[in-house]
């Protein structure tokens, strides 16, 4: 799930909606937990739904390890 976003992240301006490109399931609600508990990433809420992920410099190095570069935002 982290590299899924972590490549959509281009498409939103390096903060993928949470709901975006993929269907969100119970499953990805712990993983979310998991990666915010890892502190790979934050969500922000920004009303009725829209929920947008932000990577910490952590995710970001993270995602560099796996060649997506998320340096740009």
């Amino acid at each position: 799930m982290f590299l899924f976003y972590a490549a959509d992240a281009g498409n939103w301006g390096g903060n993928p909606w949470l709901d975006g490109n993929r269907d969100f399931t119970a499953a990805d609600r712990g993983n979310l937990t998991q990666l915010k508990q890892a502190g790979l990433l934050v969500t922000q809420d920004h009303g009725e739904g829209d929920v947008y992920i932000v990577f910490t410099d952590a995710g970001k190095a993270l995602a560099a390890e796996h060649g997506i570069d998320l340096s740009d935002y």
